[in-house]
């Protein structure tokens, strides 16, 4: 039986610009079917959760632009269960409106808060691990991170440091470490001791909204000014009004880091946050010659380990290609080195530097 005091909140704004010029501001990746499934990265993330909480319990949170999208590809969400972001934060603002919403709509609520751009393989063992992880929160009040064993030293993701063992495959937060260098990235991997911080966390709304009062009480102060009207019909325009006057800044920076009772439970659920091309390639299946093709037709001659990514009907032909990002929306075509994708949000800023928000 369901436990109806369990809720999802699926983070649901972002632009997505290391996908550009694929992701675009119009439309980013989460709304995109990446893999060719019939399904974009958001449906696939609530799909994912539907056996865990009560569908009327899933709540997205997403910027006031996305709405349309929102409801055109999750069309069983009841409108009062997309919360529209007047303004983007980063993830603490994000996270505390949807923990003092939950709360004020049930006060014993626990719940996980995920993004909608993430792949996850084995569905069955993320569902055991959530389960373990709700049953963990509330039974300790704690703060609980997953994360995932790292298979290389990779430098675009977060790290989370274990301590004591708390429990099966749930240990004490020793430390978090934000992306790497690569020397530290390969210590980090031979120690054993360190893992992906999944960006997918546990918690009562409660024991967050205790935290945010500890460890970032400008947020917390913002809406506890709505007691009273978060939750009701007024909420909206309380939150027109305080949402963009919160700083800018990360769950991790603002409370992770600094909160005492925060702990990880370690998964193996096939996880990938499909952040980057080279995410997706890997995830991709590949021809004969290790390239990938996104629904598009390619013609490749001597051209190995490479991602193209065309939309419409043109057709590509490349020839001694090896290891590229080839990505056209229409107006922008995008040619680089997948060795070097992590420059790819600077050509989104200089783009809009030199033309403004056209080809954004």
């Amino acid at each position: 039986m369901e436990n109806q005091h369990r809720y999802c909140v699926i983070m649901c704004g972002g632009i997505g610009s290391r996908f550009w010029p694929y992701s675009r501001t119009d439309l980013p990746k989460q709304f995109i079917d990446f893999l060719g499934t019939g399904r974009s990265l958001l449906q696939m993330s609530y799909d994912r959760v539907l056996p865990i909480v009560p569908k009327e319990n899933i709540i997205v949170v997403t910027n006031e632009a996305y709405a349309p999208l929102v409801r055109q590809q999750l069309p069983d969400l009841a409108d009062d269960s997309i919360l529209l972001e007047p303004a983007r934060r980063n993830t603490a603002p994000c996270i505390a409106w949807a923990a003092y919403h939950i709360k004020a709509l049930d006060p014993q609520a626990s719940m996980i808060v995920t993004p909608s751009d993430h792949l996850i393989t084995r569905e069955r063992e993320f569902e055991s691990s959530i389960i373990r992880g709700f049953e963990f929160v509330e039974a300790h009040g704690a703060l609980l991170t997953l994360g995932i064993t790292p298979s290389r030293p990779e430098t675009g993701y977060g790290y989370i440091q274990v301590g004591e063992e708390f429990g099966t495959d749930i240990n004490k937060v020793k430390t978090f470490t934000e992306k790497p260098d690569l020397e530290l990235a390969k210590v980090f991997l031979s120690s054993g001791e360190f893992f992906w911080n999944s960006g997918i966390f546990l918690w009562s709304a409660d024991a967050i909204i205790k935290a945010l009062h500890e460890s970032a009480p400008e947020i917390a102060a913002k809406f506890d000014e709505g007691l009273g009207v978060i939750g009701t019909d007024r909420e909206r325009d309380f939150i027109n009004v305080q949402f963009p006057a919160c700083m800018s800044i990360s769950i991790d920076f603002a409370v992770m880091e600094k909160a005492q009772n925060v702990y990880v439970e370690t998964v193996r659920f096939g996880w990938n946050d499909l952040g980057t091309w080279s995410a997706l390639y890997d995830q991709s299946p590949k021809n004969r010659d290790g390239n990938v093709t996104q629904n598009c037709n390619v013609l490749a001659y001597n051209s190995t380990g490479n991602i193209f990514a065309v939309r419409g009907e043109k057709l590509v032909v490349v020839d001694g290609l090896k290891d590229y990002i080839v990505s056209d929306a229409g107006d922008v075509l995008l040619i680089c080195p997948k060795s070097e994708e992590q420059r790819i949000k600077q050509m989104v800023n200089d783009a809009k530097l030199t033309f403004g928000d056209k080809y954004l």
